[in-house]
């Protein structure tokens, strides 16, 4: 067993009452025994993820109900140093850069689904929010070395889902001068955006208004349709691809609001991927029999494995992608302050918590 430290530090835990003011600062936690399997990793950076609100609410009305968890640690996605390691860790030394993995103690190459999700990082385990954290080696993975920790602490949940949407089909990974189509600004989004960029795709997104519009261009999509404005966007879409073809992938995030357009949009043999619930409840029929028109693959997907995370990781080095990030970056006291920000929509790609003083 290591030795355990005596230092007290400051986190962000799960209580009794459901809601963002029902999270609970601590300021005088301590660390506690580091055990033979266990890795005490100072955390430098978190980052918010639309789950981290549903596990503060305790749910989703009309979707999803979470049991409380009072007293754990919340948050999913971070990023830190490690400290220590336990006597029977060998995969990780002091001084490792590393990012958290939603699902910790199962194998390398085990796809996720909703039904593993109840014991991931702060929802079912001790999470991210807080100074210094204590994981289990298979919630770690070695940090991208060209990144910041704000940076870096985009990638574990968001920045993974979007790898595996364009990556994770065997056979159907996106390509150089392909055509994806992107919903939103939020981290998803973005990061899948960054992702086909990076690869030499070509990019269309949807949003809400010229702001967020004027920052995607800025980050290299070509052209943006504005859903507030056009609805039923699937088909201009479509029509803004060579010869009215559709797209070869779309990353689906809104669930059963965007759906029906996504398969509008979709080309024949292309990828959708159904990875979101942010359009929230809706009284739309999804017209999955419209699937058989384009004859078109709909994915659902759950993050993804440790070993695409590795994956990633070696993509964005030898992309030397850099995650954008929101432009307000909050301190670890003002935790409420940046879950009120993505409650409202407000940010743009990834709403980042430094927790280090």
């Amino acid at each position: 067993m290591a030795a355990a430290e005596t230092q007290r530090f400051k986190q962000w835990q799960l209580s009794t009452t459901r809601g963002i003011d029902g999270l609970k600062f601590v300021e005088d936690a301590s660390i506690g025994q580091v055990g033979d399997e266990d890795v005490l990793v100072e955390m430098h950076a978190a980052s918010l993820n639309f789950m981290d609100l549903f596990v503060a609410k305790g749910g989703h009305p009309g979707m999803i109900e979470l049991q409380a968890n009072p007293g754990l640690i919340t948050g999913c996605d971070g990023s830190g140093i490690v400290k220590t390691v336990g006597a029977a860790v060998n995969s990780f030394e002091p001084g490792d850069r590393v990012v958290t993995h939603l699902i910790g103690r199962i194998p390398d190459d085990a796809k996720i689904d909703f039904t593993m999700v109840g014991s991931s990082l702060g929802m079912g385990t001790n999470g991210t929010l807080s100074q210094y954290g204590t994981f289990h080696p298979s919630n770690l993975v070695h940090a991208p070395q060209n990144l910041s920790f704000e940076q870096a602490a985009t990638l574990p949940c968001s920045g993974l889902t979007a790898y595996n949407a364009l990556f994770g089909l065997s056979g159907r990974q996106v390509q150089k001068n392909q055509w994806v189509l992107v919903q939103g600004t939020g981290g998803v989004s973005v990061a899948a955006l960054q992702i086909a960029l990076a690869v030499g795709a070509h990019v269309v997104a949807t949003t809400s208004s010229a702001e967020k519009a004027a920052k995607l261009k800025d980050l290299g999509v070509e052209r943006v349709l504005n859903y507030r404005e056009t609805p039923e966007w699937g088909v201009p879409a479509r029509a803004l691809t060579p010869g009215n073809i559709g797209f070869d992938h779309i990353v689906d995030v809104g669930g059963d609001a965007t759906l029906g357009e996504s398969v509008k949009a979709i080309r024949t043999d292309g990828v959708i991927s159904t990875l979101g619930l942010v359009g929230g409840p809706t009284d739309k029929q999804v017209p999955m029999m419209a699937v058989l028109n384009n004859a078109c693959i709909v994915r659902g997907l759950v993050a993804g494995t440790r070993q695409q995370m590795r994956d990633f990781v070696a993509l964005v080095e030898e992309k030397g992608m850099k995650p954008a990030l929101d432009d307000v970056v909050f301190g670890i006291e003002e935790a409420r302050k940046a879950y009120r920000r993505q409650e409202r929509q407000q940010h743009f790609s990834k709403v980042v918590i430094k927790l280090q003083d």
